[in-house]
């Protein structure tokens, strides 16, 4: 049987939302996709709330995958605790609200998500992450395993694929929200690619206006990133998996640009 995951990039602000709600229902449908897993740790641009989660569980959403800004938006952390179908990364070093693995019932199949962060230029205080999915993967009970890990470094990303290569079935990197061009197959059947890219404005820096990244880079005053306008993308990578053979046979870029 062949089982298609629709893995969609980082949904930031209004914008992000706007076009998942608008769009991914219908390209759903167009691909023929089973299960579809969002990140949408941006969506309030820095962190999620409850409303915004569910508006994207209405777009089409299967599964929400979070990152390192889980906790700029405090008030997500009932939910975490709530709703299994949201997940944070689990190698978070202390005791924190929800859950980083779910099992999710896919057209007869157990599929396993799991949500892990880099610690490479981005948190160090985090557990590691190679050691952490071998303990998520250690407890088996599912039939297909899928990784969102959400990773600053691109040799990090990779090095986390082809640790787990022919153990899960998908791996893709988040939270650099630029698209890359390296999809493909590791040899014992893992479909890779090292970031899906972002939903979101894409006249814009990582979805912000630029002005507010260039004041950044020009040494200004700090001040609060704003979203960018005007038309938006959604990015997103379609990865078919042979349930049988347990490997990925196709790795695919779809991205939409209005």
């Amino acid at each position: 049987m062949l089982l298609k995951v629709l893995a969609v990039g980082d949904v930031v602000g209004e914008g992000g939302q706007d076009i998942l709600a608008r769009r991914l229902m219908g390209l759903r449908s167009e691909l023929d996709a089973h299960f579809v897993v969002v990140n949408g740790e941006n969506a309030s641009g820095v962190g999620v709330t409850p409303r915004q989660a569910r508006g994207m569980f209405d777009a089409g959403a299967d599964v929400i995958t979070l990152g390192n800004h889980t906790w700029n938006r405090i008030q997500i952390a009932e939910y975490l605790d709530k709703e299994p179908n949201i997940l944070r990364p689990d190698n978070y070093a202390g005791p924190v609200p929800g859950r980083g693995m779910g099992i999710y019932q896919v057209k007869g199949l157990r599929v396993a998500v799991l949500n892990l962060m880099g610690r490479v230029e981005l948190n160090p205080n985090l557990d590691n992450p190679f050691k952490a999915a071998d303990a998520l993967l250690k407890g088996g009970g599912y039939d297909v395993a899928l990784l969102d890990f959400h990773a600053e470094a691109t040799s990090e990303k990779g090095a986390m694929a082809w640790y787990l290569d022919g153990r899960v079935q998908a791996v893709w990197g988040t939270h650099t929200h630029v698209p890359t061009a390296d999809g493909q197959i590791l040899p014992k059947g893992t479909g890779f690619v090292t970031d899906l890219g972002m939903t979101g404005p894409s006249r814009s820096v990582l979805g912000i206006k630029p002005a507010s990244s260039i004041n950044l880079f020009l040494g200004g005053l700090p001040r609060r990133y704003e979203e960018a306008e005007g038309n938006c993308k959604l990015n997103a990578v379609l990865f078919t998996i042979d349930t049988d053979k347990k490997k990925c046979v196709e790795v695919r870029r779809v991205d939409l640009q209005e």
